[in-house]
């Protein structure tokens, strides 16, 4: 199935450091799910509905060819990984939203 992201989320792991992904509501209930099993801290929407700009399509292209979504059966949290250019999308995306 093809994900639309939509909304920023950061993430906290259970060793407390943070990152922040660029994902949808269904993305942040399994995260929500991880953090009730404790296989992450915390996680909080820190924007809704974010424009489906150029870098966002350039991101979710990317997490729709090379990632899966988490499922609600999970034994683990596992971060969708990242390239250097996919992280290099994200900052842009942080500073258009004036996230992070």
């Amino acid at each position: 199935m093809e994900e639309t992201l939509d909304l920023i989320e950061e993430i906290t792991r259970n060793d407390s450091s943070k990152y922040y992904e660029v994902g949808n509501l269904t993305h942040n209930g399994r995260a929500e799910a991880a953090v009730e099993k404790g296989f992450i801290k915390e996680v909080r929407i820190l924007k809704l509905n974010i424009p489906h700009s150029k870098h966002v399509q350039i991101y979710e292209k990317y997490i729709n060819e090379t990632q899966k979504m988490p499922v609600w059966e999970m034994s683990s949290w596992d971060e969708w990984e990242k390239t250097p250019e996919m992280l290099a999308e994200i900052k842009i995306i942080l500073a258009d939203n004036k996230v992070g």
